[in-house]
């Protein structure tokens, strides 16, 4: 095994929030699969404001294992956040980027590097199937994972995670992407380079309860659609064409009855409230796309750190 203080194969990257049950077993699975496959490595965690004793057990296993660091953000910036901290500290020829739930396997990485020597500088794993997860899940990631195929310009991979391999090249790739919003996912597959993916079956979690509800669900895919697709403002335009064409001919159908039906012609409030309260809404939804836009914008004009660090082992080392 080559020096703690030598360039490693092999960073594995976990981001963490409040998993103490996870964190004992994960690093005794990690550290016996990349101790076996004679490459050196480094695990680095990063532990994103966790409110549980997670951060305890990561500075026990940091001062047990010198091939173990971890950083620790001082509130809770998000995955994404937490995976980029690990990116920019990581020291390795190449990054595994795994969740410490435990449902995507640590042994699999071995395959993932295997995959990776043959050329490949990104091999991610596609999950064939998943455990322990409602069917409600299920179908919003399959039918999120079709619409971002359907609404960018990039390949993004279906059915996967963040969990996969890059390359050293990617790394440095992405430390020079500066988004606010990270979608990683859809900024590796922009990088272009070679790409592979592995299939597995993904396990139950293994303790706790997952962070990730359905409100930040939401808000990673907004975040994917609107870093890579102008599909949203392409389409408030066409229904702003669509709500202009129905106006005229409403306009026309009144102008006719009026003239020819006047028999048949009812004054009345109803359709102008129908007009109005329709078109106010096509606004406020047009109103609330360009501004989910300008929202992002603003943000990576202010330029602010994606994360602040309060706390990080070897700090000289990984400086």
């Amino acid at each position: 095994m080559p020096t703690v203080n030598s360039v490693p194969d092999i960073s594995v990257i976990v981001p963490i929030h409040n998993e103490e049950g996870n964190i004992p077993i994960l690093h005794e699975r990690l550290t016996q699969v990349l101790s076996g496959m004679e490459v050196s490595y480094e695990i680095v965690f990063v532990n994103d404001g966790s409110r549980d004793r997670s951060l305890v057990l990561l500075r026990d296993c940091a001062a047990s294992d010198p091939y173990t660091h971890y950083l620790d953000l001082s509130r809770n910036f998000g995955h994404q956040i937490a995976v980029t901290a690990g990116l920019d500290h990581c020291r390795g020829q190449s990054a595994v980027i795994i969740d410490a739930d435990l449902q995507d396997p640590p042994e699999l990485i071995i395959d993932l590097y295997q995959r990776h020597q043959e050329g490949f500088e990104v091999v991610y794993a596609r999950r064939r199937t998943r455990k322990g997860e409602s069917w409600l899940k299920k179908a919003t990631a399959r039918r999120f994972y079709r619409l971002m195929s359907r609404l960018t310009h990039i390949d993004i991979p279906l059915d996967t995670g963040d969990f996969r391999i890059i390359d050293r090249k990617v790394i440095d790739v992405l430390k020079a992407m500066p988004e606010q919003n990270k979608f990683l996912r859809g900024q590796i597959s922009w990088t272009g380079f070679r790409q592979t993916a592995i299939e597995y079956d993904r396990d139950e979690r293994h303790a706790g309860k997952t962070s990730y509800t359905y409100r930040k669900m939401v808000r990673f895919a907004l975040d994917g659609i609107t870093s890579f697709s102008e599909a949203p403002l392409r389409f408030v335009t066409f229904l702003g064409f669509t709500c202009s064409g129905i106006a005229f001919l409403l306009a026309l159908y009144a102008l006719v009855s009026y003239f020819f039906f006047q028999e048949e012609y009812v004054r009345g409030w109803a359709s102008t409230m129908l007009t109005v309260l329709f078109m106010g809404g096509i606004q406020l939804i047009g109103i609330g796309i360009i501004g989910e836009y300008l929202a992002r914008i603003g943000a990576n004009v202010r330029n602010r750190p994606l994360y602040v660090v309060a706390e990080q082992s070897d700090q000289e080392e990984q400086a």
